[in-house]
């Protein structure tokens, strides 16, 4: 089958980027992104391109040069469904927060949203792709309701999990480490595969598509995360011994990192991780594990979560202890909130929990960051629940600069590893600060030296 339509239903952080590269790349491919949510397609379709939604390096340009010739944004879900021959579904997977597997099960109610929508409208056969991260056997619970609609419509069910990592979307689409497409071993699924296999051998070298079985492609996805994660839990437990013992964390890193067999890559000490996926595909894993009896399993990848939730918290104490153990009334600034450098994406940012902590003790927090607004600010502190909106109001602002942020401030988080804060002028940021003046780099980023010789009194993870 040689595809010429695709529909991707979501026009998220995986959908959106996937699907311009695809568009960008196969100029005879009609590609139509579709969502439920008017603003965030209004923003996709802003004539100034800049403006779209998602912040990624170079994105932008992308889709300036695929949008109304072969790539469109639209609310129209029903019509891009019928007219497609290859659906993508990258809609949002939470973790749920209700119900059986409260806290650590995925919550797939848009997955089965999608997939009865799809059942419905659907006149001729098509091929739907897993594009959202999700639980192993998702894909027979799809083909469950795509198979009994009754209609005569013949579906196959492909997972094609996405490797993204935001702040490099688009290198990472245009040149991936590997392409995953999962299907059945009949022969129609083989021919779904190959249908798909061809779209991205357009860019991709052949090499470098992988053929599975669903439920391994399915499962890939959740332990590609969750190894990862792990590892940046793991040089997080010793950047605390580290600070014990007089040990330099990067020192570790470096020798460790040099052993061939282990690698130098998520061996950077810092505040924690962030992002929609490793938390959210290990609470998965645990899940299923325990689903299965499998406690110690279980208990072993619940640790990475831990380990990440105690260096959050730990950085915020560590903030109280050093200000002589109070931060009431204190004016905190956090450079950066978004969970990574190159994206606006604040989802389970380290920056949200220990802002959280922070206000708990009454602190006064001022947030600069170059892609994150105030009102994203305020919204991620509003979904803990932990106080009221107006609380949250009177203790967070915002600021258009570092400078303006940082001026009478006691104390510097930086919390995100944005380059441009290693091009300030420290010196400036010292004069316009209360003293002594603090600098906690939660991220590893600054040179703890020359801070130091200016007056700043500096204090790193893990040193």
């Amino acid at each position: 089958m040689k595809i010429t339509k695709i529909c991707c239903i979501g026009a998220g952080y995986v959908g959106g980027p996937t699907m311009a590269i695809i568009a960008q790349k196969c100029p005879d491919i009609t590609v139509t992104v579709v969502d439920i949510n008017e603003e965030r397609i209004a923003r996709w379709n802003d004539k100034d391109v800049d403006n779209i939604p998602i912040y990624e390096p170079g994105l932008s340009a992308v889709v300036g040069e695929a949008r109304g010739r072969n790539l469109f944004f639209s609310t129209n879900v029903e019509k891009a469904i019928d007219e497609a021959q290859l659906i993508f579904i990258s809609v949002n997977t939470p973790t749920k927060t209700y119900g059986t597997g409260k806290g650590m099960a995925a919550d797939l109610k848009y997955i089965e949203l999608c997939a009865r929508q799809i059942a419905k409208v659907s006149k001729d056969d098509k091929i739907i792709v897993e594009k959202s991260t999700l639980p192993v056997r998702t894909a027979e619970a799809i083909k469950s309701i795509l198979d009994n609609t009754g209609n005569g419509v013949q579906f196959q069910i492909l997972s094609n999990p996405e490797f993204l990592a935001e702040g490099t979307a688009v290198e990472d689409l245009l040149s991936p480490d590997r392409v995953l497409i999962g299907g059945d071993e009949s022969a129609e699924g083989q021919k779904a595969i190959q249908a798909l296999e061809d779209v991205y051998a357009r860019w991709v070298p052949r090499e470098r598509i992988l053929r599975t079985n669903v439920w391994s492609s399915e499962l890939s996805k959740l332990t590609a995360n969750a190894y990862l994660a792990q590892r940046v839990s793991s040089i997080n437990a010793l950047s605390e011994l580290c600070e014990k013992t007089g040990a330099n964390v990067n020192e570790v890193a470096k020798a460790i990192g040099m052993d061939s067999r282990i690698g130098s890559k998520f061996l950077k000490a810092s505040v924690g991780f962030g992002g929609s996926c490793f938390q959210k595909d290990i609470l998965n894993l645990v899940y299923i594990s325990k689903s299965f009896g499998l406690d110690e399993v279980a208990d072993y990848w619940e640790q990475v979560i831990i380990m990440n939730d105690h260096q959050k918290r730990r950085f915020a104490n560590n903030i109280v202890k050093t200000l002589y153990n109070t931060v009431a009334d204190k004016k905190i600034t956090f450079l950066g909130w978004a969970f990574k450098k190159d994206t606006n994406d604040t989802r389970e940012s380290a920056a949200i929990y220990v802002a959280d902590n922070l206000i708990n003790e009454n602190a006064k927090i001022a947030v600069y960051d170059p892609k994150v607004s105030l009102k994203q600010v305020l919204g991620d502190l509003d979904y803990l629940e932990t106080r009221s909106s107006e609380k949250n109001s009177k203790h967070v602002a915002s600021f258009d600069n570092a400078y303006d942020a940082c001026k009478d401030s006691h104390a510097i988080a930086v919390l995100t590893e944005w380059d441009e804060f290693k091009t300030y002028d420290w010196n400036k940021i010292y004069d316009q600060m209360l003293k002594p003046a603090f600098i906690f780099d939660g991220r590893n980023l600054l040179d703890g030296e020359k801070l130091k010789e200016i007056g700043f009194v500096y204090q790193s993870i893990g040193s």
